[in-house]
């Protein structure tokens, strides 16, 4: 596998890159960063050739609290009509979205803990079985739903929220859950963001996730599949 040059923004310090980090270090990547809680330098997109976008507690929409996230957005639909490849996890996958003009909003249910993926391996533009199973446990902290942006397909859904994960233009994938997750990773979303672990049918407590963490390997080994296989378009 060729270097790859590899840029990834950051939104807050308890949500990095998990086990992506470790995959870009085996493989000898490069690897830069934007960290949009410190002071924000962006590359020139003609210096990367894979945009990675992280998760944080903060909404798409939110740009009064955070006037960056326009610049954000902006950069990212620069890189997609560049044929970089983008990986958006969790607001990553919602940045991703708008950017490409769908519509970002509150879902109907926050998703917290560690809940059931079903993935779908059929059509052109799907990802190939060898990528992910039928039904993956994984990681999910999210408030947010999208829209498909137009030409995009679905091929991941969960039963409290039915679009999980997209791609667009085969270069551009966006996962509403969190395969990076290592369960040290759990734990510092789990202290940063304690307060939303209220009852819900789908939010967990603080000693399940913990209990549960376990689960982590079997998901990073999906992100390590996932990010081989993006490496190779």
């Amino acid at each position: 596998m060729q270097p790859l040059r590899i840029h990834y923004f950051q939104h807050v310090p308890f949500e990095g890159l998990g086990c992506i980090r470790d995959w870009i270090q085996q493989h000898g990547h490069t690897l830069t960063a934007t960290r949009w809680y410190e002071t924000p330098v962006l590359p020139d997109l003609q210096d990367i050739d894979w945009l990675i976008v992280m998760g944080g507690p903060m909404g798409v929409y939110e740009t009064e609290q955070h006037p960056w996230l326009s610049i954000e957005k902006q950069f990212i639909a620069d890189a997609i009509q560049q044929q970089k490849k983008v990986l958006g996890i969790c607001l990553g996958a919602q940045l991703i979205a708008a950017a490409l003009g769908a519509r970002v909003y509150p879902n109907r249910e926050k998703e917290i803990g560690w809940f059931p993926v079903q993935f779908i391996s059929q059509g052109a533009a799907a990802f190939p079985a060898t990528v992910f199973p039928p039904e993956l446990t994984v990681f999910h902290w999210h408030g947010d739903t999208f829209d498909l942006p137009p030409t995009a397909t679905r091929f991941a859904a969960t039963a409290a929220c039915a679009n999980q994960g997209f791609l667009y233009n085969s270069k551009v994938a966006g996962l509403q859950f969190h395969l990076e997750v290592r369960p040290q990773d759990a734990a510092d979303m789990v202290a940063a963001g304690a307060h939303e672990l209220t009852p819900g049918p789908c939010i967990q407590s603080a000693a399940t996730i913990a209990q549960l963490s376990g689960l982590a390997g079997a998901a990073n080994t999906g992100m390590y599949k996932l990010l081989d296989y993006m490496a190779t378009l």
